[in-house]
């Protein structure tokens, strides 16, 4: 449980491999499985270090997520924009297309959203923020808003977005 709803915690050994919002673990689970198809999934208290990561984040502590580890499983692509959105400061924010122009694709757009959309470790991997051009919030798979929650916790919410 957390104060955006019921979160799924994936890990292989140290590393996050999934973190989801409620109701979209089947999809991540799904996709772990066709990269990994003898993997296992038992319940552990604290995957890779990311609940008790995530319960400090939580209570103010924003620096907590900074040394998890990830491994996401995705396209190359899609990889270098997660990676680029792990660069962008905690209480900032930029546009798909500032993502699009740091990953040397100032083109790709559209393709970032979409590899912003498959973020299989949100939060930690901060995709909520990233805000269509205008400073709109966006789609989130979390939802409006969880979004709104995190950026606001985070000190980012633009104004206009309450």
């Amino acid at each position: 449980p957390s104060p955006v709803g019921t979160l799924t915690i994936a890990a292989q050994g140290n590393e996050l491999v999934a973190l989801c919002f409620d109701g979209l673990w089947e999809r991540h689970r799904a996709r772990l499985l066709r990269h990994h198809p003898h993997a296992s999934f038992t319940e552990a208290d604290d995957p890779a270090g990311a609940c008790s990561a995530l319960r400090r984040w939580f209570h103010g502590e924003l620096g907590a997520l900074d040394g998890l580890a990830v491994a996401p499983v995705g396209t190359p692509f899609q990889r270098s924009v997660w990676s680029e959105l792990r660069r962008i400061p905690r209480g900032r924010t930029r546009s798909y297309g500032e993502v699009a122009a740091a990953v040397g694709r100032p083109g790709a757009t559209r393709a970032v959203g979409t590899a912003n959309g498959a973020n299989p470790i949100g939060i930690v991997i901060p995709c909520h923020r990233v805000l269509a051009a205008g400073g709109a919030l966006g789609g989130f798979a979390g939802g409006l808003e969880a979004k709104r929650w995190l950026l606001r916790h985070e000190g980012a919410l633009p104004p206009g977005c309450e």
